[in-house]
């Protein structure tokens, strides 16, 4: 009796996750807030542990499809269930993570073969450094235009629009 009762609450949380991500309920989800943490989605977060299964469905019975293998890496959740999120990182591929693989810090990803950062928010400023494609920086402050970053123990501003993992209208302080 239990196994069915496990097998339909499976089922149940697939739908409730396809209702979410999927159904026609996904357009009015724009301004949403996820049923568990209340929390804005989409938004954005980091894997905390160096590594994590990404998962078909929100619980551990689900198959692993593959392993995120990056600490600090940005992802995006677009959904909530119990103690699992669904993510996605840049190129759109995700999962199902259990929420203790994620943390709250921010960081992005650095999009442009060599970008330059800035000592202030003005292209004239004096270069700090340049970082390379596929570089995981720490985010801070952002402007309507700029973001402040940190990785490899070098920070400065660079354009929000080279960055992923930061929304285009988002103002940080």
């Amino acid at each position: 009796m239990s196994a069915i009762f496990s097998v339909k609450r499976q089922v149940l949380a697939l739908l409730l996750a396809f209702v979410v991500t999927c159904g026609p309920l996904a357009a009015a989800a724009q301004d949403a807030r996820g049923p568990v943490t209340h929390l804005p989605l989409p938004r954005y977060v980091s894997m905390k542990a160096a590594e994590g299964n990404v998962r078909r469905g929100p619980s551990l019975t689900h198959r692993i499809d593959w392993v995120f293998k990056r600490r600090g890496m940005p992802l995006q959740i677009t959904a909530e269930y119990g103690n699992w999120r669904k993510v996605q990182d840049r190129d759109g591929a995700g999962g199902w993570v259990h929420y203790a693989l994620l943390s709250g810090v921010r960081t992005v990803l650095v999009e442009p073969e060599l970008l330059p950062v800035y000592a202030t928010p003005n292209p004239d400023a004096q270069i700090n450094a340049h970082f390379e494609a596929g570089v995981v920086a720490r985010l801070g402050s952002c402007t309507p235009d700029w973001c402040r970053i940190s990785a490899g123990g070098y920070k400065g501003w660079t354009l929000k629009s080279n960055l992923w993992g930061v929304e285009p209208s988002e103002i940080r302080e």
